[in-house]
């Protein structure tokens, strides 16, 4: 479906200047956690975001003002005198950003779509990344096709990735036909697998729809030599579901219309949303990644700031 010149509603849709736009709002943002007790990020799965990584760099004698906690002890008992190991802050880390731009996520029920929260999150990591001179790339999928970009420390590459980005999102609409057979959240984790590494920061922009035990697989694989992020967009009307809704809902093949005025359909339907998202959440514990909720109710960058530090 083609989209008119006219200017587009930026809750329902995520042009590439409103995209770019958000370059210069995310610079003070960094993706060490902030350590207070409201974080999501708080306890012991608060020290998984590593930043960027020390290299050795000189083996020197030990000077006035130095931290003792960088004491070689093995040199200074071989030599008699102090030394201290001093590293450098390596100066080039990898980073991906896996979005998803499927159906299901061009729903909203106040602010966002679910589909534009993403779109703006994936922006302001990418922008944010490229300005702290890493290299950035990532994988842009939707039912039907999924884009992978080499990550890359060049301004004219990341966007490439943000134009990429906003036509996929420009192309989503209510009249969009359901696919028959969703694209699984495994087939753009497969795809990323091919353009990681290790030491890598690995960031997950989706509401986890169509996720199986494989998924799990994926990631787990993902998070034993790099940082994972999963920011799991949400809405509002999944934390608590009105009972007064009639949602068209489709397997690809049939479709329905469910009443949430009746209270056992409602319970199902709120326990359904709630299994998922506890689903991911879990992860973090099992898997040993972090995972933020992002809520497409709310501005993005504010909930970005209030997971992480801003220096």
């Amino acid at each position: 479906m083609a989209i008119s010149n006219s200017p587009v509603d930026k809750r329902i849709y995520s042009e590439f200047k409103q995209l770019k736009g958000l370059q210069s709002r995310a610079r003070k943002l960094s993706f060490l956690p902030k350590q207070h007790s409201n974080s999501v990020l708080a306890g012991r799965h608060s020290s998984r975001i590593r930043g960027r990584g020390l290299s050795f760099e000189e083996l020197r004698d030990y000077r006035v003002g130095d931290d003792i906690r960088s004491i070689d002890w093995r040199v200074t008992a071989r030599t008699g005198k102090p030394h201290v190991r001093i590293y450098a802050e390596e100066k080039d880390r990898s980073a991906l950003i896996i979005v998803d731009q499927r159906v299901n996520m061009f729903f909203g029920s106040k602010l966002n779509m679910k589909s534009v929260t993403a779109a703006e999150s994936a922006a302001i990591c990418a922008y944010r990344i490229l300005e702290q001179g890493d290299r950035v790339g990532g994988v842009v999928f939707n039912d039907n096709k999924i884009n992978a970009f080499k990550p890359s420390k060049k301004p004219q590459s990341l966007e490439q990735f943000i134009n990429t980005l906003s036509q996929f999102n420009l192309a989503l609409h209510c009249e969009l036909p359901l696919p028959v057979k969703p694209m699984l959240l495994n087939q753009p984790l497969e795809a990323a697998t091919r353009l990681i590494s290790h030491d890598q920061m690995i960031i997950i922009i989706s509401d986890f729809d169509q996720v199986d035990t494989a998924t799990e697989q994926y990631l787990a694989q993902m998070a034993a030599h790099n940082d994972v992020i999963l920011c799991l967009v949400t809405d509002s009307i999944n934390q608590q579901l009105p009972a007064n809704l009639n949602l068209n809902v489709s397997d690809g093949d049939k479709q329905v219309t469910l009443d949430t005025s009746d209270k056992k359909l409602h319970q199902k339907l709120q326990s359904t949303f709630t299994e998922r998202t506890n689903k991911v959440k879990n992860w973090q514990h099992q898997l040993g990644i972090t995972v933020i909720e992002l809520d497409a109710s709310q501005d993005t960058l504010s909930q970005f700031s209030n997971a992480f530090a801003v220096g």
